[in-house]
């Protein structure tokens, strides 16, 4: 499950990465802000999958 974890994460901030690509002509502070909302997004997801994951049936 640590390993799914860690690709969730990683992944969301390379999203985070790309979108912020866009935004960088406008502002760093765009770009910036894209990366810590991908971060944070991956990590609730993480967050989410692990505790649907150890839910008792």
């Amino acid at each position: 499950m640590s390993n799914q974890r860690a690709w969730i994460i990683g992944s969301t901030t390379l999203v985070g990465i790309g979108v912020g690509f866009m935004f960088l002509q406008t502002s760093a502070l765009f770009f910036v802000a894209s990366i810590f909302i991908g971060l944070g997004l991956g990590l609730m997801i993480a967050a989410l999958m692990s505790r649907g994951a150890n839910s008792p049936q």
